[in-house]
C-alpha cells in the first residue's frame, strides 16, 4: 500500500519536496535548541567537573561561589586541611574580565588557584607547560583562541601564556577560563589601586589600612575513601560564617537557577516549533486531500475499504515526516560545530525528537483522512 502513496506523491514531487525541506528547516532549529540546552548545562557544570572536588566551602548564607559572590580567609585552606577525612584542600578566586585581543573584545572568566595545593588547579594541558613563575604566568583554555606565548593584559599587568587546557572547561556562562596564580588573581580581584585607597581615607576621616587581598572566594575539599560526606559537612557547617556544600549541591544551584530561565525559554521555542511543524503538514496533507477528491471517490466507488484510504494519506503523512527529519538531520551534523555557542548532539534527544515526529504526522493526518472519508463516491461520476 506504501507504492500508492509513493505514486501519489509523484504526481506532483515539487510541493512534496519543497515543504520537506521546509519542515526539516523547523527540525534544524529544534535539534539546534536541544543541542544548546544540552551545551548550556555541559558549560554550567564544565568547571565544577573539572575540579573534582567533593566539598565545596563558601561564606555562610551564600549560594557561592558562582551563583552568588562569596569571600573566605585565604588561611581557612589549612585550617581545613587538617580535618579528619580531608586528604587534600584547595583555595579558589574567580572573576570576569573583558579585555582587548586583536583588536576584538575578549572574554574570559579567571580562576586563581594555590600552586601548593593538591586541588583546584588545571588538570588537562594539552600545550605548553604549567605555570612555574608565582606572576604574570597564566594557562588559557582552547575556546580563548590564545596560543603559547601570547601576552594578555588584565588590570595594569601583561599575563603570558605558557599553556593551553582542554576546551571542556569554561565557566558557568561559557566563557572561556583562564588560570592564574592565586596571589596574581587575589590583586586583580581585592587590591584596591592608590586612588580608591585615597578616597577611602577621605571618606573615613582618618587613615584607613589598605584592602586585605589574602581573600579567596572558595575553598575546595577532598575526602577519603570511605569517609562520610554528611559528617564532614555537618563539622564545617558549625564554624561561624561557612557553607559546606557537597559537589552534588552545587551542580543544583548551576542547573537549577542560573540556567533555569534559559532551559525554559528554549524549550518553550522547540514546543512552538513543533507545534508549527504539525500545522504545517496538516495543512499540505489537507489541501493534497481536498484535490484528489474525484480520485478517492474512484476508489470508493469500485469498493475499496476505508482502510485503504486512511492508509494512503496517512503514509504521506509519515513519508513526508521523515524526509523532513532526516533533511534537518543533515544539516544538523553539517552544522552545529560552527554555531557560535556550543551544541552538543545528544542521541537520545534526536531518537526522541524522530517519535515525537512521527507522532505529529499521524495527528496531523487526522484532518485530511475525515474530510476524506467524507467524500461521497458520487462524485466520481461527476455528482
Amino acid at each position: 500500500m506504501m507504492d500508492l502513496a509513493v505514486r501519489d506523491i509523484r504526481r506532483n514531487p515539487r510541493r512534496f519536496m519543497m515543504t520537506c525541506a521546509g519542515v526539516g528547516l523547523l527540525m534544524l532549529v529544534v535539534m539546534g535548541m536541544s543541542g544548546i540546552y544540552r551545551g548550556i548545562i555541559d558549560d554550567a557544570t564544565s568547571l565544577l567537573n573539572a575540579t573534582d572536588a567533593d566539598v565545596w566551602v563558601v561564606q555562610e548564607g551564600t549560594n557561592g561561589p558562582f551563583a552568588e559572590d562569596s569571600r573566605l580567609p585565604e588561611d581557612l585552606k589549612k585550617t581545613l586541611r587538617g580535618m579528619s577525612g580531608v586528604v587534600a584542600s584547595g583555595a579558589l578566586s574567580f572573576q570576569t574580565f573583558q579585555t582587548q585581543w586583536k583588536e576584538k573584545p575578549l572574554r574570559l572568566f579567571a580562576v586563581g588557584y594555590d600552586q601548593a595545593l593538591e586541588l583546584g588547579g588545571p588538570v588537562n594541558i594539552i600545550e605548553g607547560r604549567p605555570i612555574r613563575r608565582s606572576h604574570y604566568e597564566m594557562l588559557a583554555g582552547v575556546r580563548s583562541g590564545l596560543s603559547a606565548g601570547d601576552v594578555i593584559t588584565l588590570g595594569n599587568d601583561g599575563y603570558t601564556v605558557v599553556g593551553i587546557v582542554s576546551d571542556n572547561v569554561v565557566s558557568p556562562g561559557g566563557d572561556p577560563v583562564v588560570y592564574l596564580t592565586l596571589p596574581d588573581a587575589q590583586e586583580l580581584l581585592f587590591k584596591k589601586d592608590n586612588a580608591a585607597i585615597r578616597n577611602d581615607r577621605a571618606r573615613a576621616g582618618e587613615k584607613a589600612p589598605g584592602a586585605d587581598t589574602h581573600i579567596v572566594n572558595a575553598v575546595v575539599l577532598r575526602l577519603a575513601d570511605g569517609r562520610p560526606m554528611e559528617r564532614v559537612i555537618d563539622d564545617i557547617s558549625r564554624w561561624k560564617h561557612l557553607r559546606a556544600m557537597s559537589a552534588a549541591d552545587q551542580e543544583k544551584i548551576l542547573t537549577g537557577g542560573m540556567v533555569e530561565k534559559s532551559k525554559m525559554q528554549l524549550w518553550l521555542f522547540r514546543t512552538i516549533l513543533i507545534i508549527v511543524s504539525m500545522a504545517v503538514i496538516a495543512l499540505v496533507i489537507y489541501t493534497q486531500t481536498m484535490e484528489k477528491t474525484r480520485e478517492i471517490a474512484t476508489l470508493k466507488l469500485i469498493g475499496s475499504p476505508d482502510s485503504v484510504i486512511v492508509r494512503l494519506i496517512l503514509e504521506q503523512a509519515l513519508l513526508m515526516g521523515f524526509a523532513a527529519y532526516w533533511i534537518g538531520f543533515v544539516l544538523f551534523q553539517l552544522t552545529y560545530s560552527k554555531f557560535p555557542k556550543r551544541m552538543i548532539a545528544n542521541p537520545f534527544d534526536l531518537q526522541a525528537l524522530f517519535a515525537v515526529v512521527m507522532v505529529i504526522c499521524v495527528i496531523a493526518s487526522i484532518s485530511g483522512i475525515r474530510s476524506a472519508l467524507r467524500v461521497d463516491p458520487a462524485r466520481a461520476l461527476g455528482g
